[in-house]
């Protein structure tokens, strides 16, 4: 893609609660190294002071070159379009809401744009990890058909989604698009499947399977699971079943609206040798109507692409001629419906990094076509 080859360079941010991580992108690639500042999010000043500050030293090792914008993922709630963050949990100094964008815009005059994380690492996934492997296969089996919607999940502290509609991130009306965390939790129905999908989901479920009263870190229950550790394997197991079955829900639901293929990032997609033959056995099951008929969870067969079995029987679709009433031609289609699930091919951070350069080149060089113009 034209991207990779661009030369302009955006000034990006990785932005945890507890530390901000700055870079420089160039052809999708970051280009200096990466500088850390604490992010100071019960203090507001000092927090916005490091925010100019880190992208201060990334200007500084860019001389001579100068970047054309800044581009990057913050956690929402947010009005994204204006740039306004308006308090996020993680961020607690920011409860009166910020004009972030704005203040950088004044600050380095330069155009700033901020948006969800979980839309940018779906978004980087569209234009250069997950989907452009799904559509290469077609490609290469001779099919006719490409994909261009894709959803993307993160499992992880917290349970985040982002969509990509024709090639274009969906953030919706109110800024508001992906919230995957406050739907309904299917096996807990009072409260929402971010509580089970996450870090503190696998960590409860584990403590109540087991009835073990310390805590363990997911890395430790995955361990147990899989046979690496001793523990109890069985709680692990369930543990890791009961997150399954709550994210593939929820997933459900959202694929259910947006047909497209879905890609799953985060810290705890890598445990995906529990996750995701749960999910997708979810994904692939039934549901009844009152009269007990069954119908598929989803309209779209899932397929795994983390197995090289599962990936080519999603290629070797049944193509189907069906004639036109009244006349003598004949037209070719896909019978059958199915939809790719796999894990992030960029990594999470790699991902969004390259979804806030797209966007900043995309919405940078409308604002250079629009000046010229005038």
């Amino acid at each position: 893609m034209k991207i990779f080859q661009d030369e302009r360079i955006v000034l990006t941010l990785d932005a945890g609660g507890t530390n901000f991580v700055f870079s420089a992108l160039k052809g999708g690639k970051p280009i200096t190294p990466l500088i850390t500042l604490p992010s100071n999010s019960t203090d507001l000043e000092k927090c916005l002071e490091n925010i100019i500050e880190g992208f201060k030293r990334v200007k500084k090792l860019l001389l001579p070159e100068k970047a054309v914008a800044i581009s990057f993922a913050f956690p929402g709630p947010a009005e994204y379009e204006k740039g306004i963050i308006i308090s996020p949990p993680n961020f607690p100094s920011f409860k009166e809401g910020v004009a972030l964008g704005p203040m950088l815009e004044d600050y380095f005059n330069l155009p700033t744009y901020i948006n969800n994380d979980g839309d940018l690492f779906t978004y980087g996934e569209a234009i250069g990890g997950f989907l452009p492997e799904v559509n290469n296969g077609f490609k290469e089996f001779g099919i006719k058909k490409e994909f261009k919607n894709l959803i993307g999940i993160t499992l992880g502290t917290g349970f985040g989604a982002g969509v990509v509609i024709n090639q274009e991130i969906c953030a919706g009306d109110n800024s508001a698009g992906g919230e995957i965390w406050l739907m309904r939790n299917l096996l807990e129905p009072k409260i929402i499947a971010e509580e089970s999908v996450s870090v503190r989901g696998i960590q409860s479920y584990y403590k109540d399977y087991s009835k073990e009263s310390f805590e363990l870190s997911p890395k430790d229950i995955f361990q147990i699971a899989v046979g690496d550790k001793n523990g109890n394997r069985e709680a692990a197991v369930m543990a890791y079943d009961s997150v399954a079955k709550v994210a593939a829900e929820a997933l459900a639901n959202v694929m259910n609206i947006i047909d497209g293929g879905v890609v799953i990032g985060g810290g705890i997609a890598g445990s995906s040798k529990l996750l995701l033959p749960q999910i997708l056995e979810h994904l692939n099951g039934k549901i009844e109507n009152r009269n007990k008929d069954r119908f598929n969870r989803i309209v779209s067969q899932a397929f795994s692409f983390e197995e090289q079995k599962t990936k080519q029987a999603f290629y070797k679709t049944a193509m189907k001629k069906i004639k036109v009433p009244f006349s003598t031609r004949e037209i070719e289609f896909v019978e059958d419906k199915r939809v790719p699930v796999g894990i992030s091919r960029l990594g999470t951070n790699n991902a969004t990094m390259l979804g806030a350069y797209a966007v900043a080149l995309s919405k940078s060089g409308r604002v250079l076509e629009k000046k010229e113009k005038v």
